[in-house]
């Protein structure tokens, strides 16, 4: 399997879908299993690809996602975009489009890397409940247990615009792991934080909401962050937050490895994620897409920073590169999570590394915020919005048990358990309109399903 000739390629699929293809590989991996794939593939970090049709699904349908993307950009909605779809362990689908630099006129790769976010806050719970199965703590444990900076909780009551003065009230409860895993601790986020006394508050206390360039670490804001005030009392409300922040330092300090070390030793290295991590190495700098915006004249052009600072675009390649955001510091590439992901779908384990249990993906998946976010079509776990039988029958959301999730740069990702598919759409805008791939993307594929 290791030599497989280049003649063997399927010169069709090729030509479709621009990713190569051998039958003669289809069918010894096929036999072995999804969960099996080790030796060429992981070797070479290609994930072994397969005709539509050989499982169950419809190249033709599939190609109206070429009409749905182009289209997008055509309306310069997107600048462009890179697609990947998987079903059964096997990519069926894999394109770019449109322009990934305004400024050298660059064209979208498959092979780019991107800027994922908060697609970095499954991730970190992953790593997480990896520290979990070991009995490292329970999930109703006081974070404070083992952070103790955050000892005393209070509840933000009034806010002086002034001088960003505020006075406050003890919180009812704790901050439990389980809070933070769910966003339901009454923390939230700084600069994007719809709660504009919240942002001046964090500003003003040096908090970093996403990523940082400078000499800071991510102990010294989650420290900050501790004495912070709440916006509602822990378990209240679903109030999206810098909770997974929180859990990396977390990791931190209940593995004694650095964050980034972590991840790379019991994640990415067993998955393969070989483009996945904080800061980039020099010869990926070339694939690391900038973010884009539009201008005054509605031009596409490269977006160089937020007025209040709290994006820097010279991330994540420069600066002194030892903040370690687990909300939303990665960067990763379209195959390299749909790695991550696959190891979800097969029940824990992928390239034959058990990263969870079974059982534990099934804690993962069930509801753990009841009625507070999703308002019936989608609730909470510990690690995604997952999909309700309401969200199905609204169509196009995928099967009942489909989690999903996406990144502040308009990256996308979602998986459907009953199905086996994975479907990722990688961008890289900000400040512009929302727009409509996010949810086609997922009604096309489900769509293009001719056995399930």
């Amino acid at each position: 399997m290791k030599n497989v000739p280049k003649y063997l390629v399927g010169l069709w699929f090729l030509t479709v879908f621009g990713a190569s293809f051998s039958t003669e590989l289809d069918a010894q991996i096929r036999e072995r299993g999804a969960a099996q794939v080790t030796d060429w593939e992981a070797e070479t970090h290609v994930w072994p690809t397969s005709l539509p049709e050989s499982v169950g699904m419809s190249s033709k349908r599939l190609a109206y996602l070429d009409s749905m993307l182009l289209k997008a950009i055509e309306q310069e909605q997107i600048p462009g975009a890179v697609a990947l779809i998987v079903r059964d362990g096997y990519i069926v689908y894999e394109k770019a489009f449109g322009t990934a630099n305004p400024t050298t006129r660059e064209a979208y790769r498959t092979d780019q890397i991107f800027r994922i976010a908060s697609q970095t806050k499954a991730i970190t719970a992953t790593a997480v409940m990896m520290l979990w199965e070991q009995g490292r703590f329970r999930l109703d444990d006081p974070i404070s247990k083992y952070v103790p900076e955050f000892g005393a909780h209070t509840v933000l009551v009034d806010f002086n615009e002034a001088d960003s003065s505020y006075t406050t009230r003890p919180a009812e409860g704790a901050i439990t792991i389980r809070h933070l895993l769910t966003h339901t601790s009454g923390l939230g986020y700084g600069i994007i934080d719809g709660d504009h006394r919240m942002r001046k508050i964090y500003q003003k206390a040096g908090v970093v909401d996403l990523y940082s360039t400078e000499d800071v670490s991510i102990g010294e804001s989650v420290q900050r962050l501790a004495g912070l005030p709440l916006h509602h009392d822990p378990g209240a409300r679903f109030t999206y937050s810098e909770g997974l922040d929180v859990l990396g330092y977390l990791v931190q300090v209940l593995s004694g490895q650095k964050f980034d070390q972590f991840l790379k030793e019991h994640l990415f290295d067993p998955l393969g994620m070989m483009d996945t991590q904080f800061y980039l190495r020099p010869e990926q700098y070339r694939r690391l897409v900038p973010v884009q915006t539009k201008n005054s004249e509605g031009e596409w052009v490269i977006y160089e920073g937020h007025p209040d600072g709290y994006y820097d675009a010279a991330y994540p390649t420069q600066g002194a590169k030892r903040f370690f955001s687990g909300g939303a510091g990665l960067s990763s590439t379209a195959q390299d999570y749909a790695r991550f992901l696959q190891m979800y779908l097969n029940g824990g384990v992928f390239n034959e590394y058990r990263i969870l249990s079974p059982t534990t993906i099934d804690l993962i998946m069930s509801n753990q915020t009841g009625n507070l976010f999703g308002g019936g079509k989608e609730y909470y776990g510990l690690a995604f919005g997952v999909v309700t039988d309401q969200g199905f029958a609204e169509g196009g959301r995928g099967s009942m048990g489909t989690f999903d999730w996406g990144g502040y740069f308009n990256t996308q990702y979602y998986a459907d358990p009953e199905l086996g598919i994975i479907g990722i759409l990688m961008k890289q805008t900000q400040r512009t309109p929302s727009e409509p791939t996010r949810d086609l993307i997922r009604q096309i594929v489900g769509a293009s399903v001719e056995e399930k």
